[in-house]
């Protein structure tokens, strides 16, 4: 039997078949274009300082060069997986390297601000377009045997990029490489993404399509204009002055979220399952990914501007304040997931949110006590604290909340979780990046990061109340 074959049906071949010949390189594939994800999320957040101060643009800029690749991953990851089954996983994967690739280098070469903020924002359409495909392809060139092995890969590649993303933005920025600064954090998904891209067209096997597959246009344009409606103000807000209609776009975002629940409902081929709108326990689990993941992304950006723009660190220096929180996440995330979690259930998850809360509050009396003279390494106990938390709490959250939906309805459960994610990441940026620029005018730097520590804080301990509406134990797969 000829590879070709092989290629043509994997996954559904027959259980004497041999497996995928290339499965394994296959997954060094989907792994790059997850290391170029993440990469290029930890090293932005790093650099939005140097950013906009090179290519000039207010607070909002910070702001929007991060936020707006959430919020435009976080709208088109809702119709990510389908459209991989809709036109072929190995087609959407390959498109979505190939743009991602470009975008970043018209990141690299943007001369102003809106040029960059719009590339960025390409590049969370097509990461999203492109993530979503590789689990897909997993299961496709896996046979179930070795299919826990290679999900197993992806922690410590997860875990390693999150502590060496921010290091290598660090360093690479502060060289100034042949004078690039900031530019060379977009430039290196350039190889990398010519090389993915490659190796997709030689390696991943065709899979089937389902062309027959409908989609719910109105759903999305309800979902991304509510999105667009509700971060657009936040984040323009504070330089316009709050003008009257922030707060009715604001108004109209929530009323719109709200249509579209009840769009999905009567939907003849909703972007979600129906009933998730109406299981208690879910929707409090998106509630509870919404408000941690908001205090987690807002608090690391205002702690990088902070560090950068009030203490005078450089973006290595900064990278090295901060790396106690990836180190504490990445210890605990193993320890969580694979030893408490099955034991205790819900509960590790009220352990980790208190964890990172406490955290916060330590990050808040660092600040209030070493003022503008802290130096670096005074951060590392308070950040290793918020980070345990963020490991016990953020990385088996999933499979708690997934505990409490039916086996048809997981894939569009986790694929709106992953939006939502992306959501409270981006709600997360604007709203702690408005605090902190409005708060320091007036009240100097100190103040502006105590009280925008507090709020993430506040966001924590929301956290807690959510966790009770949880299922008690996580589901097993």
């Amino acid at each position: 039997m000829t590879d070709t074959h092989l290629a043509g049906t994997a996954g559904t071949a027959a259980p004497d078949s041999r497996p995928y010949r290339w499965r394994w390189a296959v997954l060094a594939v989907i792994l790059a274009a997850e290391i170029m994800d993440l990469l290029d999320s930890t090293i932005v957040n790093l650099a939005a300082t140097p950013i906009a101060r090179d290519l000039g643009g207010g607070a909002s800029t910070v702001q929007w060069v991060v936020g707006a690749y959430t919020l435009a991953f976080a709208v088109a990851l809702v119709i990510g997986g389908r459209l991989g089954d809709k036109f072929g996983r190995k087609n959407l994967f390959v498109l979505g390297a190939a743009g991602f690739t470009v975008a970043s280098l018209i990141c690299a070469t943007a001369q102003e601000p809106t040029v960059l903020i719009v590339a960025r924002a390409v590049q969370g359409l097509l990461g999203a377009v492109l993530i979503p495909q590789g689990f897909g392809i997993m299961k496709q060139v896996f046979p179930p045997q070795d299919l826990g092995k290679a999900f197993a890969s992806f922690g410590p590649v997860i875990g390693l990029s999150a502590i060496a993303g921010p290091l290598l933005g660090g360093v690479l920025v502060d060289a100034d490489l042949f004078g690039l600064g900031w530019r060379i954090i977009f430039l290196i998904n350039v190889p990398i993404g010519i090389a993915t891209v490659i190796a997709a067209v030689v390696l991943i096997p065709r899979s089937d399509r389902r062309p027959e597959l409908r989609f719910d246009p109105l759903g999305l344009v309800l979902f991304a204009a509510a999105a667009l409606l509700l971060i657009y103000p936040l984040i323009e807000g504070h330089e316009l002055g709050w003008p009257w209609w922030t707060y009715a776009s604001m108004a109209v975002a929530l009323i719109l979220f709200g249509v579209f629940a009840w769009h999905e409902r009567h939907s003849a081929a909703p972007l979600i399952e129906p009933t998730l709108l109406t299981n208690r326990s879910y929707v409090g689990g998106l509630g509870l990914i919404l408000l941690g993941f908001a205090a987690m992304i807002g608090f690391s950006l205002v702690f990088n501007v902070y560090a950068q723009a009030a203490l005078g660190y450089s973006p290595l220096t900064t990278a090295f304040a901060g790396c106690a929180y990836a180190v504490g996440m990445a210890l605990a995330a193993g320890l969580g997931s694979a030893a408490l979690v099955p034991r205790f259930g819900r509960r590790v998850l009220v352990l980790g949110y208190a964890v990172m809360a406490l955290g916060a509050l330590g990050m808040v009396a660092t600040v209030r006590l070493t003022g503008l003279t802290a130096h670096p390494w005074q951060f590392l106990p308070a950040g290793f604290v918020f980070g345990v938390g963020g490991g016990l709490a953020i990385v088996p959250v999933f499979s708690v909340i997934l505990a409490g939906v039916q086996d048809h309805e997981v894939g569009s459960a986790s694929g709106l979780l992953n939006a939502v994610q992306q959501l409270g990441g981006t709600i997360g940026v604007a709203v702690s990046g408005t605090l902190f620029f409005q708060l320091l005018p007036s009240r100097g730097p100190v103040d502006a990061m105590q009280i925008t520590t507090l709020v993430a804080a506040a966001f924590l301990i929301g956290c807690l109340g959510l966790v009770r509406l949880l299922p008690r134990r996580a589901r097993p797969e």
